[in-house]
Order: structure tokens, then sequence, then C-alpha cells
């Protein structure tokens, strides 16, 4: 591979963390989870099926649009009415593509590498029935069984979220586990997969494309975990905000020191307000704005403390023994890539001290249902 494609390659493989990274700093760290759940389908005034389903995506859409950085699709909820609900899935990514929203399906899928690739072909490359801008993955039967399917997503300008530390109470028992063998002996499960998705951003200008989800509740785990949140340079998705406990104060205590690469996700705390997308859109605004808030209050005790070194891992030739760069695709080294300008939004902004604070110029457009 020559100079010029190594470049592109890289440029490929850092789109959707820009793209990203420039849509949060539009309009903030805030991703809508759209999560139709039977209740609310009946709520709502919806038939509890594929149907229903579509229509509350529909909805939860146009409530997002211009007011969140992301929307994340949670697969399972559609995929209970079978291929209705896969069909229904699929228009709405298509809807969400039209209107320039960053999508997210929330698979959580893992399992030996001919499995998993097939992902690749549902919703990454570029033909993919349920193209997304972004998928979720497991990684309990090892992280290189994630490889290639990560390199699938990066060569087509895709990104992954990869679990670390969960909400789930129960998880933090085996994200907290020690690894007796292999890489990264003696620290934990959870430390093991932060340090293998940072290789893949590692050279990466700006924020990367793999991502980790750890959860917001996780604060009382932080130091069993093993995970510093801090030193890591892709995105981070975070679950549990609002309906599921985490507050304001837990942000601040699981992200301090974080450099506006935490995207916070909400869904049952906004589209409890439903259907009224005036009233969807009124309630996204305000949580944008409290988790904006509390994820600037964490970036400034940073300020106060200072930023903590990345934890490092050498083998006895000076490299990284675990999914180094050189088991990117192509075999060669990150090289860095001037970013590129990507429009998201006619609306101006202005920005605020050093942190990726946004306000609309025009308060009017804010509060317009598009």
């Amino acid at each position: 591979m020559n100079t010029t494609e190594a470049q592109t390659s890289i440029v490929q493989r850092s789109e959707f963390g820009k793209r990203l990274k420039a849509s949060m700093d539009l309009y903030g760290p805030l991703c809508v989870g759209i999560d139709p759940h039977c209740k609310l389908l009946a709520k709502w005034g919806y038939n509890v099926d594929a149907q229903g389903a579509e229509l509350f995506a529909m909805r939860m859409l146009q409530a997002a649009q211009g007011r969140a950085a992301a929307v994340k699709f949670q697969m399972p909820m559609f995929e209970r009415y079978g291929s209705k609900g896969f069909a229904a899935l699929e228009r709405a990514l298509f809807a969400a593509r039209q209107m320039g929203v960053i999508t997210i399906v929330d698979c959580l899928r893992g399992g030996l590498p001919t499995t998993v690739s097939a992902l690749a072909d549902a919703y990454l490359k570029p033909d993919a029935p349920m193209l997304a801008d972004a998928i979720t993955l497991l990684p309990y039967y090892g992280f290189r069984s994630l490889t290639n399917l990560v390199g699938d997503a990066l060569e087509n300008g895709r990104g992954v979220f990869i679990a670390s530390v969960t909400s789930n109470t129960e998880g933090i028992s085996l994200q907290s586990a020690i690894r007796q063998r292999g890489d990264f002996p003696g620290q934990t499960v959870a430390y093991g997969v932060a340090h293998a998705a940072q290789n893949f951003n590692d050279g990466v200008e700006g924020m990367g494309s793999v991502g980790l989800i750890i959860g917001a509740t996780i604060g009382q785990w932080m130091k069993t975990s093993g995970v510093d949140p801090s030193v890591f340079t892709g995105p981070i998705l975070s679950p549990g905000y609002g309906w599921q406990g985490a507050e304001a104060k837990d942000l601040k205590t699981v992200f301090k020191g974080t450099k506006g690469n935490v995207l916070v996700t909400v869904s049952r705390s906004i589209s409890s307000k439903g259907p009224e997308i005036s009233d969807l859109a009124m309630v996204t605004e305000s949580i944008a704005l409290d988790v904006r808030q509390a994820l600037y209050e964490a970036m400034e005790e940073n300020d106060k403390e200072g930023v903590p070194e990345p934890p490092t891992h050498m083998d006895d030739s000076g490299h990284d023994p675990a999914l180094s760069a050189a088991n990117l695709a192509d075999g060669h080294p990150p090289v860095s890539a001037p970013s590129t300008p990507h429009q998201l939004h006619p609306q101006q902004v202005t920005q605020h001290q050093s942190y990726n604070r946004f306000l609309i110029s025009d308060p009017d457009q804010r509060s317009r249902i598009v």
C-alpha cells in the first residue's frame, strides 16, 4: 500500500469519530434512545406491533433531530415482531439517514469471528439493508473475535461501541474479574477490553471511531474495574442516566477528567413524555442541557487536578501485545490525516471556553418542530 492509499485508509477509519464529534460539538452530548417498549406503545395509543414500533421511532426521531448528537435504536424491541419488526427498523434507519441524524443500533452482539462478520453485511457496509453509523458489541468471546468486524466497520467509515463496564449490577462480577493469562495478566477483564479498544484509536487525530460502553451508574465500581475513562480517546456511550437511576452527580463522578467524548443515552425519561412531538422535543432539550452541564463540570475537575497518563503494557520488544496497530486490516501503522469538514446543519453556533458547549444563535429554531 502506498502513502496515498494509507492516508485514505486512515481517513476512512477515523470518519465515524470525526462525524460524531462534530455532531456532539453542535448539539451536545445527548443520545436519544429509541426503545419502543410494549407499555409505551400502549400508553401512546399505538398497536403493540411492528407498525406501532415504527410510528414510535419516527416521532422520537423528529424530537431528536437538531437537539441531540445521535439516536440509538434498541434492536430487540423491533426484533420481537419478526420480519415485520426488522422492516420497521430498516425504514426508521433510512428516515434517520435522510434527516442527517447519526444512528447507533444497540444489538449487543458477540460470537465467533465467522459469525459476527455477518453483522458488517447487515449494518455497516454501504449496501447494508439496515445501514447504521455504529453498532454495539459484546467482547466476551475474546476481544480478538471482534477484530475483523471492527476492521470492516472502520474501513467503511463506521464505528463500534464495545461493552466494558456496564450498568447492570451483576456485570461487575465478570468485568472486574482478574485476568489469569493472555494479555494483561493481573488486570481486570474490563481493563483489557478498554485497552484493546484504545489501540484502534491510537494515532488517530481527534476522537477515534472505536468506542466503549461505560454505564453512568458504576461510580462505586470505578476503582474495582481498573478502567479510567479520562485516558480513553474514542467515544464513550453511557447508559443509565435518568430512568435507570444515574443523576448529574454520577456523570461527574464516572467521567471526571474526560475530554468531550462522552455520549449519554436517555430513552424512557424522554419517551414517557410522548406522544406529542412538542412535549418530546421540550424534554429532550431540557435533558440535553442538564447532561451538557454535568459533563462540562466533570471536565473542569480535570483542569484542577491534571490529566493522568494512560497505562501502558509493552512486551520485550516495546510493542503493545493486544491488538496493536499492526493488527489493522491493511497491516500498516496509523498515519495521521488532516480532518475534513463535515456539514451537519446550517445553524450558526458559538463556542464557550475550551469545551464544546454551543449555544444556537437563533433560539426560535431550537423549539421548532421539524
